[in-house]
């Protein structure tokens, strides 16, 4: 479990998670799916679905360099360590949560990097 992450300020850390969420948001515009709708806000990105109204929300929180995923009321706390993003508790690469609940929520395979 990452204990440490690869960032040495918090402006490093900003910039990287910028980037990881404009492409994230990249990768949902290309699913062909009008299940729900995306935004991207400073720090954060939010996938609303049209079904039930649920969210699955990514935020940046820079005091611990992590960025937090809420869904299905669970929630999840990546650092990144090693070049990847993983998940700070049990290791799990931050782009196979999210896949799994992607999938889940759109009943069909969904695979995303990041």
């Amino acid at each position: 479990m990452p204990s440490q992450s690869d960032f040495d300020d918090d402006r490093s850390f900003r910039l990287a998670v910028e980037q990881t969420l404009a492409d994230l948001l990249d990768a949902l515009d290309g699913l062909d799916s009008d299940d729900f709708e995306t935004r991207q806000t400073a720090g954060s990105l939010i996938a609303t679905f049209e079904d039930d109204g649920s969210v699955f929300m990514l935020s940046q929180q820079t005091p611990t360099h992590e960025l937090w995923l809420s869904a299905n009321y669970t929630a999840w706390h990546f650092k990144h360590h090693g070049g990847s993003w993983v998940e700070r508790d049990t290791a799990e690469p931050m782009s196979q949560v999210l896949s799994q609940l992607f999938s889940e929520k759109l009943d069909e395979t969904i695979a995303l990097a990041c």
